[in-house]
């Protein structure tokens, strides 16, 4: 997990993690600390949105709140999605069929277009890109978009998968043809941080 959570928020999403819900002295009683801490806890991750809170109503009286999870959250907790991501880009990698192994390409493109579709809004590149912008900001993936030329210019200033990229350059193909479908216009791969520099660029041609 990266480092603008502490110890102890770890420990508190890894318990939400397990439970569908929990409540102030649930997690107290876990975790072995008074209620005033966890509360201090809780704040700080509602604040960063990974955690939500509803209130449950037991009989008569002022309601408790539960505590869960939420999608933030959840990718949060995901520590070993990394390795999983690996192990599967390297079994398709390893299909020895040029066509099946295209196809398994192209669908896993499909796919993330498929996710982020919905995220990416506007009527020009421009507008799009800043979408695309938004969004991987909120996943912890900084990117750019440089409007000082004839067309805008989408930089990727951290790569969203550097093991696999740096295994496997057609990852940054894959990746090209997503920003392509989202962006519904033809892109290239201008710069790669595999080649020079330490980010991507991606033009529309």
């Amino acid at each position: 997990m990266s480092s603008d959570l502490v110890s102890s928020d770890v420990a508190i999403l890894d318990l939400l993690r397990k439970q569908d819900s929990l409540s102030v002295n649930q997690l107290s009683s876990a975790m072995g600390v008074t209620g005033t801490a966890v509360r201090q806890r809780l704040n700080r991750l509602l604040g960063q949105g990974y955690i939500d809170r509803v209130a449950a109503r037991a009989g008569r009286g002022r309601p408790s709140h539960r505590y869960m999870l939420t999608q933030k959250g959840r990718r949060k907790t995901g520590a070993n999605f990394a390795d999983l991501a690996i192990a599967l880009w390297q079994e398709i990698r390893a299909v020895k069929d040029t066509d099946v192994r295209r196809g398994l390409m192209q669908r896993i493109t499909n796919r993330l277009v498929e996710l982020y579709a919905d995220h990416i809004t506007g009527s020009t590149v421009e507008e799009k890109m800043r979408s695309l912008e938004h969004l991987f900001a909120e996943r912890e993936i900084p990117i750019s978009v440089d409007t000082s030329g004839h067309l805008p210019v989408l930089t990727v200033l951290a790569c969203p998968y550097p093991e696999l990229a740096e295994q496997d350059r057609s990852i940054c193909a894959m990746e090209r043809m997503m920003f392509a479908e989202l962006l519904g216009e033809e892109v290239r791969l201008d710069k790669c941080r595999l080649n020079e520099g330490n980010c991507c660029t991606f033009e529309v041609k």
